[in-house]
């Protein structure tokens, strides 16, 4: 059974975070994500759970890691300012393999930029942002419905490969109220608790993930940022150690890119195919609709990291790739790694959604 509501985008995710299972948030306000901490300061004491709204957004992603390693799903929300200051500590969730969930509703940037206004130019930091080599799980929503449903899925790949995971929305997709389906129950992945006596902390599977200790049950665990053993003791000097241990946090999400990567495939016979995430999905969405004799092809990227490299493969005849971003061509450049064919970059800057008519113009030039 499902419920149909109309609702904004930031209430859905909150919406999806609570029916997951999220019981702890903590966050500061922050344009234009403040919908979700405002709905979540509603609804999470009514269902047994914790809000905290910190002093900084700094705090507030050491309290979700916190709160994780006592078994709570655990999330904060912020925009681009406010994950610049996190990447410190959400390295610190890498290294861990601390699972948790960071929303980040895009603006125009850098610096305090626009605050109302939408942009993607934070996909590079979500990858890149913190020092050092490790892996991540990005999402990308382009509605309402998606934000509730991969809000939801955000959680249960946090806890699958232990590891901090983004929702990558933007402000249009944030604010966009559309109606939606809201079911009676979500699936629900929990991460694997370590319960195997004499089994180490950090000792990977055989999916190259550890099971997890839970604060509070018995484990004697060090949880450190340094470089560590399998028992989780620092070992900083041991270069064989410190290439084991960060070949496995690259490895368990990279070496399952398969498992994980979400997009949609329009069209696979075109030759002039969109590549899109987020917002800019549904203006291409409205030039398929809009030119069906033209034959134009999409690629929507649903999980943009890891990236799916073997994805545009699947337009066997694509000879032209187009790539609307709201930012200067992020994820262009990652898709020009992977295809012999032109990538055309359409860049749109300043808050303004691509027009159906302008990608059009661009889709035309190239046939």
């Amino acid at each position: 059974m499902t419920m149909r509501r109309f609702l904004q985008g930031n209430i859905a995710c909150a919406e999806g975070a609570i029916a997951a299972g999220c019981r702890f948030f903590a966050g500061y306000p922050i344009t234009p994500s403040t919908e979700v901490a405002e709905h979540m300061a509603e609804r999470l004491p009514k269902m047994g759970g914790t809000f905290i709204q910190m002093e900084d957004e700094i705090a507030s992603i050491a309290a979700v890691i916190g709160a994780s390693w006592t078994g709570k799903r655990a999330m904060t929300a912020t925009s681009g300012p406010g994950l610049s200051l996190m990447m410190e500590n959400i390295g610190y969730a890498a290294m861990t393999e601390t699972p948790c969930v960071i929303v980040d509703i895009q603006r125009g940037g850098p610096s305090t930029g626009q605050p109302t206004m939408a942009s993607q130019g934070d996909m590079l930091q979500a990858r890149f942002g913190s020092h050092g080599d490790y892996s991540i799980i990005a999402l990308s929503p382009s509605g309402v419905q998606e934000m509730y449903e991969m809000t939801v899925h955000a959680f249960n790949m946090a806890d699958r490969y232990r590891i901090p995971v983004f929702l990558m929305a933007d402000e249009i997709v944030g604010h966009m109220r559309e109606p939606m389906e809201v079911p009676d129950s979500v699936l629900i992945i929990q991460r694997r608790l370590l319960e195997e006596e004499g089994r180490k902390p950090f000792e990977p599977r055989e999916d190259l993930v550890p099971d997890f200790p839970l604060f509070g049950h018995g484990h004697f665990v060090h949880v450190t940022g340094l470089t560590h053993d399998e028992r989780g003791y620092p070992s900083t000097s041991n270069p064989e150690v410190h290439e084991r241990l960060v070949k496995r946090l690259v490895q368990k999400v990279e070496g399952a890119r398969r498992e994980i990567a979400m997009f949609d495939v329009v069209n696979p016979d075109a030759e002039v195919v969109f590549v899109s995430y987020g917002a800019p999905s549904r203006s291409v969405q409205q030039v398929l609709h809009d030119f069906p004799g033209e034959g134009f092809g999409h690629l929507r990227l649903k999980t943009p990291w890891p990236f799916p490299e073997w994805a545009p493969g699947r337009f066997e005849n694509a000879k032209t790739f187009i790539f609307p971003e709201l930012n200067m061509g992020q994820m262009a450049r990652e898709l020009e790694r992977h295809v012999d064919q032109p990538v055309i970059s359409v860049p749109k800057l300043g808050g303004a959604l691509h027009s159906p008519e302008e990608l059009a113009k661009v889709a035309m030039e190239e046939r």
